[in-house]
Parts: structure tokens; C-alpha cells; sequence
């Protein structure tokens, strides 16, 4: 498998098949809102887009960056988000890097977004669907948060090796500058245990697969062996 690692601004065309990685926090967050029961995520362009459509449904919850603000439901935090029930809710996410990635890519035939919580199912659906190039698309920093370029070279590793070990990529995202704004308090919405969720490897034994529905951009699990399916007409990779 041929795999190419780009920053958002380095994206030129649209790739077969793109791989999201947003570590911290993202792609955690969207993890942890499937695993607390939402039924998908919508990843919209910007706070006013995420607002409106809250507006539109009011029954929908609506996440981002940064500290709590008005119409927002929740903050991109792992540890704040996992004592939230989700049950059957869509939810809206806006965030700095990781949302804007994967828009990026949206007319990519296969779109996977992605952390080290869900590093093996995803390596598992590349593997499974036999692709023989795929852009991984680094969010964070212009492409060089080492968190999420460690990640997507650990996935990458994985689709073809399945004996690399994650102890080195792993090391790399928790010494990230990233990592290092988190644990001392930079970024704001955050909570304690923030780091150490996002670099739980393989937490969650489901990819997530972003498709175009009714022109947005909609994050669902895909269970790898499980009844959750790619999109019908997905392309194979190539």
C-alpha cells in the first residue's frame, strides 16, 4: 500500500481514499459520542453552520473547540463527553483542525476519520478493502502535530505489518506539543484525563466512516465484522 501524509493545505484533488486523523481531539471525541450511543455526527464547516443547524433541530447536540459557549451543548473533550448519554442523538461537531480535514476530502470515494482509539479497526478496513494508495491527511499544525502523524504512520504500519508495535507512536503523541497544551492547561474545555483517553490505543473496536448525506458531511461507525456497512457503491481503493 502506497501511503501519502499531507497537511489540509497540501490537499490538491480530492483522493480515492483519505484517512483523518485528528488525535487530539477530534476523532477521539467522535469515538467516545458513538460509544455513549449517537446514532452519527455531523461535521459541520463552521460555528454558524453548527448553530443553524441545532436551530433547525433542536434535539440534535452541538459540540466544539474551546470553552463552553451559547447554543452549544458540549466542549471537544473526551473525559467531559463520556458521562454524557448519547443514546440514539446526532450530534454537530465543529472543531479547529479535525472537522476541516475531513471536509477537505468529502469527494473522496472512501473517507475514514480516525485516532489511536480506533487504530486497528481502521487499519482493518484499508486492509479489507485491499487499497493500494491512501492519503492520510495529518490535521493538526499544518501537518506537523506529531500526535496525529505518529498515528497515521502507526495505522499505516498496521494495514501492512500487523506485528508493529505502538509503544514508539505512542510515546511520540504523549510527548506532543499537543499533548504538552492539554496537560498544562492551554487549551480551554478541557478535563484531566483528556491526554490519556486520546492515547488509549485500539479503545474501541470500530472504524468511522464519513459519507455525504443530503450535502453534509455524516461520521458513522463502521463495526469491523460486525453488521455496520460501507456505504453501498463504496469504490475499492486503488
Amino acid at each position: 500500500m502506497e501511503s501519502r501524509f499531507l497537511g489540509i493545505g497540501e490537499l490538491v484533488e480530492a483522493p480515492t481514499v483519505a484517512v483523518v486523523v485528528d488525535v487530539m481531539r477530534a476523532f477521539t471525541v467522535a469515538a467516545w459520542g458513538f460509544a455513549r450511543g449517537a446514532e452519527k455526527i455531523v461535521l459541520a464547516e463552521s460555528l454558524d453552520e453548527a448553530l443553524s443547524l441545532k436551530a433547525r433541530h433542536p434535539d440534535w447536540l452541538a459540540l466544539k473547540d474551546g470553552p463552553p459557549a451559547p447554543g452549544f451543548d458540549a466542549v471537544n473533550s473526551p473525559g467531559l463527553l463520556r458521562s454524557t448519554d448519547l443514546g440514539g442523538r446526532t450530534v454537530v461537531q465543529k472543531t479547529t483542525a479535525g472537522t476541516v480535514g475531513a471536509l477537505a476530502v468529502k469527494e473522496a470515494s472512501l473517507v475514514l476519520c480516525a485516532g489511536f482509539v480506533v487504530a486497528e479497526a481502521t487499519a482493518e478496513v484499508l486492509r479489507t478493502r485491499e487499497c493500494d494508495s491512501v492519503t492520510f491527511v495529518v490535521t493538526g499544525e499544518e501537518g506537523h502535530a506529531d500526535e496525529d502523524l505518529a498515528c497515521a504512520q502507526y495505522i499505516a504500519r498496521r494495514t501492512t505489518e500487523a506485528g508493529t508495535d505502538a509503544a514508539e507512536f505512542l510515546r511520540r503523541a504523549g510527548k506532543s506539543r499537543a499533548a504538552a497544551e492539554l496537560a498544562e492547561g492551554v487549551r480551554q474545555g478541557v478535563h484531566p484525563d483528556d491526554v490519556a483517553l486520546c492515547l488509549e490505543l485500539d479503545r474501541f473496536p470500530f472504524a468511522m466512516v464519513a459519507t455525504l448525506e443530503d450535502s453534509l458531511m455524516v461520521l458513522r461507525p463502521h463495526a469491523v465484522g460486525g453488521v455496520t456497512t460501507l456505504p453501498r457503491g463504496t469504490p475499492r481503493g486503488r
